[in-house]
């Protein structure tokens, strides 16, 4: 029984890292199906492995961190002429950086839930901003050291390298710790105000993306409305869905984005990808936070009510309220 148990559990731990490999590499090809050239180097604006591998991290904790030096190095082989010194010392970075961002996450108390604002913030600013330093560095120092980038092209590769992994992880975690509450929509839910919202999310993507007149602005009230309404359920799909329009409008220079230089598209493309997510993750955050204050204060309400009724004596025997003692009857 004992030795089935530990055999279980091995296999179980196996088919996680295998999945996790296969889902890292899967969404690296995805993410180069949009990529672009800085400098020589090949990008991605959004590099959803990343956000892959912090959240099997947050999942599953650092024991998973094979899988995803498998899935990382499997992706460098696919993208180069296959095994060399170098792809794996970029596979090591990108293994690395999500790592780095586990181990500060855990150390400030980050909670999965995302239910307060420092658990958006921490996820923001450790994360993805903090943690994705790691890649790019690694990434292209070494492309610099085998001789495929000179000096003055190292700080724009690295620039457009950290802003794709950063935004893999602002991006696709939060939507990927949501699959821990996930459930079916009762018959009792906002059915009608979410099919709204999709519509409407869709609409003012594809006008905003594609339109010529900058109409970027339109994306916000609905990130408003989807965090105010659902949280982060609402909202983080949300940031996704605009974040890949934006990327497929922007890598075919269209609509705000024509006429512009890769470097202005990529620049362009973090700042809007960055104010999306930040939008979405924070105001979500807030709101669940306070809704949980709210709950906690009624349910306090309500236990403080039943101790002071419990408390409360009753009137005396032999004693009617209101009225005299029962012996001067």
């Amino acid at each position: 029984m004992i030795r089935s148990e530990g055999t279980r559990r091995r296999a179980v731990i196996v088919l996680q890292m295998l999945g996790i490999a296969a889902a890292y590499y899967a969404s690296g090809r995805l993410g180069l199906l949009r990529q672009v050239e800085v400098e020589g180097a090949v990008v991605s604006p959004l590099w959803p492995p990343s956000g892959i591998a912090l959240a099997a991290l947050l999942y599953l904790g650092p024991r998973i961190w094979p899988a995803i030096a498998l899935g990382a190095l499997l992706t460098v082989i696919s993208m180069s002429d296959g095994f060399t010194f170098w792809g794996l010392a970029v596979a090591a970075g990108s293994s690395l950086a999500p790592l780095c961002s586990f181990l500060a996450l855990r150390a400030v108390g980050f909670r999965r839930e995302l239910d307060r604002l420092r658990d958006g913030l921490a996820l923001v600013f450790l994360g993805a901003l903090g943690g994705m330093i790691i890649s790019a560095t690694v990434g292209s120092g070494v492309q610099l050291l085998s001789g495929g980038l000179s000096a003055s092209q190292f700080w724009p590769v690295w620039w457009a390298w950290w802003a794709g992994d950063a935004m893999g992880v602002l991006m696709v975690t939060p939507l990927l710790l949501l699959l821990r509450k996930a459930r079916l929509p009762g018959t009792d839910d906002r059915w009608v105000e979410g099919v709204a919202l999709a519509v409407v999310a869709v609409g003012a993507t594809v006008v905003a993306t594609r339109s010529s007149l900058s109409m970027i602005y339109l994306l916000f009230p609905v990130l408003v409305w989807a965090a105010l309404r659902f949280q982060l359920a609402g909202s983080a799909p949300c940031a996704l869905l605009m974040s890949v329009m934006a990327i497929i409008a922007g890598t075919e220079g269209i609509g705000p984005f024509a006429g512009h230089s890769v470097l202005e598209v990529m620049l362009n493309l973090c700042i809007l990808n960055g104010c999306v997510a930040l939008t979405a993750l924070l105001l979500a955050a807030i709101v669940t936070e306070h809704n949980n204050i709210r709950r906690e204060t009624e349910l306090a309400c309500e236990e403080l009510a039943a101790l002071v009724e419990e408390l409360t004596p009753g009137p005396p025997q032999g004693r009617r309220p209101g009225g005299p003692p029962s012996s001067w009857k």
